[in-house]
């Protein structure tokens, strides 16, 4: 197994900061030129980011440790669902993270829980 290490994460980073300064100062009237390499660029670092945590290398937010927790107790929750976990309520949020060119297919979603007040 080839497990990632944080100079693989700065590594990653550098080669999308590279592709989006590239991107910002290319003059070619070609505005999607480098989009399907930075989209890779940005996934890469995602995941280099996302093996790291597992790892245990780079620690979990306190938001991402709660949508765990709440994603093992509530398994079937969908968007929107509003739940109650130890005595507070919790609405579970999707958001799109990568998106295709045109923004009509959703590549990846942004997934996490958030306290909800009571009305």
């Amino acid at each position: 197994m080839n497990l990632e290490s944080k100079d693989d994460l700065e590594e990653a980073k550098k080669n999308l900061d590279r592709l989006e300064e590239r991107d910002s100062m290319d003059t070619s009237g070609n505005p999607d030129k480098y989009t399907t390499r930075i989209r890779q660029a940005r996934d890469e670092v995602h995941r280099i980011t996302e093996s790291l945590k597992r790892q245990g290398v780079i620690p979990y937010t306190k938001k991402e440790l709660l949508t765990q927790k709440l994603d093992a107790v509530f398994p079937k929750a969908r968007s929107k669902d509003i739940v109650e976990y130890e005595g507070k309520r919790f609405q579970k949020r999707f958001s799109p993270a990568t998106k295709s060119r045109s923004g009509n297919t959703v590549y990846r979603w942004n997934i996490w829980w958030e306290e909800h007040s009571s009305e």
